[in-house]
């Protein structure tokens, strides 16, 4: 296992947030292998590289020699997560969940080491939990805590309704921490309320509690607005390898570092240096965006396919 100096430098990059930086250091120090936690709510079936930039940091930690914990969330996309949202989002049936988890893991596991990966589903403790059950985690939160939330906060003052469930959503991500006492718990920036109630839970029932690790949210091709299949402005995992190519060709100049940190396989200490090459003009943008698109076609394909997507491009 590297040193933690070499272990820090490699998970920060590209990290938005770490919450508290200094405890997950001290968690390395122990030198035993950490349990990295990240939850999805399989609400589409499609994924796109947006959604695959905690799974990419997911993989760095495998490869840094730690377990990682992937939570299927058929329980918690009943309730439907809240996060940046100014309304109720529409409830899912059980059968549209799972169908959509088929889908999710097999796109994930194109990222994830496979052998290295835990799944398991949170509706195997939250489903079945009883009334007791749910009162007594109900009762480590206060109503004022919860509408520190910042949409909820929102829809307050605005008076927009907010349904009594969607209380539970990050009451029941927090459990989900305790349930398979995660070290980290990894996230989107707007999920950086939920991570923290997971740290205030486990706190409370005993636990050490998690740290908080968020990871920015990527800009779609506009180089503008996030990306979203419904801006149209997205990479998906399952697109061609012609199409993938041409999509990541057209994304601005600026991005294609960002793109490297979040959306590549290469090293932290690769991109390090191309940065550096960069911005001492020893690179040319169109070789370097060239070998970005290569490298994420080759991610969901193979590298025969991304010379051909190139070869078509030309």
């Amino acid at each position: 296992m590297l040193s933690v100096d070499e272990q820090m430098r490699i998970i920060t990059s590209g990290a938005a947030k770490i919450v508290p930086e200094a405890d997950l250091r001290k968690k390395l120090e122990k030198g035993e292998p950490l349990n990295i936690k990240l939850g999805v709510d399989p609400t589409s079936p499609d994924l796109h590289l947006g959604h695959a930039v905690p799974l990419r940091k997911m993989r760095q930690f495998q490869d840094l020699g730690h377990n990682v914990t992937l939570i299927i969330g058929n329980g918690t996309a009943l309730i439907g997560d809240p996060s940046g949202k100014n309304s109720t989002r529409p409830q899912l049936s059980q059968e549209q969940i799972e169908a959509n988890a088929e889908t999710y893991v097999s796109q994930a596991m194109k990222i994830l080491d496979p052998e290295k990966t835990t799944i398991v589903h949170n509706g195997d403790w939250i489903l079945s939990m009883d009334l007791a059950g749910l009162l007594q985690v109900c009762s480590k939160f206060t109503v004022a805590r919860i509408l520190e939330r910042d949409d909820f906060t929102k829809r307050y003052q605005s008076q927009t309704p907010i349904a009594l469930h969607e209380f539970l959503y990050p009451v029941m991500q927090a459990f989900d921490s305790v349930q398979i006492k995660a070290d980290v718990e990894m996230g989107g920036t707007d999920q950086l309320f939920n991570l923290l109630a997971g740290r205030e839970l486990m706190e409370k029932m005993g636990m050490e509690p998690q740290i908080a690790l968020t990871m920015p949210l990527l800009e779609g091709t506009d180089g503008v607005r996030k990306m979203s299949k419904s801006y149209g402005n997205y990479v998906g995992l399952t697109d061609d390898a012609n199409d993938m190519f041409g999509k990541v060709m057209s994304i601005p100049d600026e991005l294609m570092v960002k793109y490297y940190r979040l959306a590549s396989t290469l090293s932290v200490a690769e991109i390090d240096q191309l940065e550096a090459d960069l911005k001492a003009d020893k690179l040319h943008p169109d070789k370097v965006k060239r070998a970005l698109a290569r490298n994420i076609v080759a991610a969901y394909h193979d590298e025969a396919a991304a010379e051909q997507a190139e070869a078509d491009f030309d």
